[in-house]
């Protein structure tokens, strides 16, 4: 799937802020498969794609952390060099500006995952569906 639900997630910068995140996914059986985090004034931003958005909701819901949804696009890549720069530059090709990407391993097969947050979704998601088909084949 090209495109997939984001949550961003703001809290304190603080020790165990993200392990107690964490904890509450796992608790509701939510499978991390992107994962991206950085402090900036005194909070913690943390980005997560997981397996089960609506259980992951009801997670954070339960922690009372604030989130905010989004759409961002991904893509399977092979584990070489050169992959990233390749669909990358397709989206730049295409004037889709990357706003941010982050890396994550699919569950079934721990092939690489990268997610872009972009201006575009529905545009960047039709160019790596594509680059993904390109990239299979040998």
């Amino acid at each position: 799937m090209p495109a997939t639900k984001e949550f961003t997630v703001l809290m304190e910068d603080q020790p165990g802020t993200l392990g107690k995140v964490c904890r509450a996914l796992a608790d509701h059986n939510v499978n991390i498969l992107g994962l991206h985090s950085f402090p900036i004034g005194g909070k913690a931003v943390t980005r997560l794609v997981v397996d089960n958005p609506t259980a992951a909701k009801a997670a954070l819901d339960t922690e009372r952390l604030t989130c905010i949804e989004a759409e961002v696009v991904q893509v399977k890549l092979p584990h070489r060099p050169g992959e990233i720069v390749r669909v990358a530059s397709r989206l730049g090709e295409a004037n889709i500006n990357i706003n941010y990407a982050y890396c994550g391993l699919e569950p079934e097969t721990n092939a690489p995952l990268v997610f872009f947050g972009v201006t575009e979704v529905t545009k960047a998601a039709s160019l790596l569906e594509q680059a993904a088909a390109a990239a299979a084949k040998p």
